[in-house]
């Protein structure tokens, strides 16, 4: 990608440290939600350190956070993006933004990549936003599936009348069962629902990425920036499943949730995912984001959550490489003469 631009060099990048203008950027953004805050990248930091690349041009910004990371043993860093979707902010529309504007941002963009040492750049791009309109130029986008969310500005008979018949039916068959859905609100509640979560997450064989210590539980409930709620569904006083959801910008997002191993068969993670749309009307939310397959594939993750909607977004990744010399030398140096099956992964050279 090679831009040029007469505009003097504009943009500035926020330290975590610097929590309210973080937040203003995030707070003034036409499109945001959760996984962009500042309490969220400091409860989520375990990849990097957190920074906020802003360029900004007569009352008009584009910004975006991340994680920087150091390549062990070289000079170079590279960037991430939190667990979850993130991508690109802006107080306008992406379709609003100028070829000027954008021209100007990638040329300040590359120069801080360059002075940086930063030899790639990943994020998970939100799939309800249009942020690949802006991002496209780079000819870096992999869409890598679909993600579902259910649009609940919908009349609730609408809205179930999208749900598969076999889950409708499932989901009045636990009601009858005598199953329950409540918020959860005690410490002790919050606590075995983290234990649930982990018999989950070892029984699906999931990566070190997707376990959690306790304080990250507490952190994130008792996180400001956005609001959190867990629903606990319960059968004769057992906890048998529960999901921690969020709402932030009229948006509500699934981020984790888990089945207790004895109740898989009974399925009460459907009762609460409609229970979960109860709880996003009344807080006036626009959209139930369930999210994709385990990455973005079709699997029977995804065959699940497209039951409950027929609503699908792009699953997108943008994989930039900025010093594309130094990322082939890290990767020629990591595979020394090693076989390695072809993959997906990004950067290359933090997979060998």
């Amino acid at each position: 990608m090679n831009i040029t631009s007469t505009t003097p060099s504009y943009y500035k990048i926020l330290s975590i440290e610097n929590r309210d203008a973080w937040n203003y950027y995030v707070k003034n953004s036409s499109s945001f939600d959760f996984y962009h805050t500042h309490q969220y990248h400091i409860i989520d930091d375990s990849q990097g350190t957190p920074e906020m690349f802003v360029y900004e041009h007569l009352n008009n910004f584009v910004a975006i956070p991340f994680l920087k990371r150091k390549i062990e043993n070289t000079s170079y860093y590279d960037c991430t993006s939190v667990y979850g979707y993130t991508g690109p902010l802006s107080n306008l529309n992406f379709t609003e933004l100028s070829s000027e504007f954008c021209d100007n941002f990638f040329v300040n963009f590359q120069t801080y990549l360059r002075i940086q040492k930063i030899v790639s750049f990943f994020c998970v791009l939100h799939p309800l936003f249009n942020q690949y309109l802006f991002l496209r130029r780079t000819d870096a986008l992999s869409r890598i599936g679909f993600s579902v969310a259910v649009d609940l500005r919908q009349t609730l008979e609408e809205q179930r009348s999208k749900y598969r018949r076999q889950i409708r039916s499932k989901i009045n068959q636990l009601r009858e069962k005598g199953f329950e859905v409540t918020l959860a609100r005690s410490k002790e509640q919050l606590v075995e629902f983290s234990q649930v979560y982990e018999e989950n997450m070892t029984k699906v064989g999931a990566s070190n990425r997707y376990y959690f210590g306790n304080q990250y539980f507490e952190n994130f409930m008792s996180a400001t920036d956005y609001k959190t709620e867990l629903l606990l569904a319960y059968y004769k006083g057992r906890m048998a499943a529960g999901a921690m959801v969020t709402f932030a910008n009229n948006i509500m997002q699934l981020h984790l949730a888990g089945t207790r191993n004895e109740f898989l068969l009974d399925s009460p993670m459907k009762l609460i995912f409609d229970e979960a749309c109860l709880l996003g009307r009344a807080n006036n939310m626009h959209f139930m984001h369930l999210g994709s397959g385990i990455g973005g594939k079709e699997d029977s993750l995804f065959h699940f959550k497209k039951g409950f909607s027929e609503n699908l977004f792009d699953f997108t990744v943008w994989k930039f490489i900025a010093n594309k010399q130094v990322y082939n030398e890290l990767v020629q140096e990591k595979l020394a003469g090693k076989e390695v099956s072809e993959t997906a992964f990004f950067p290359l050279y933090r997979f060998i």
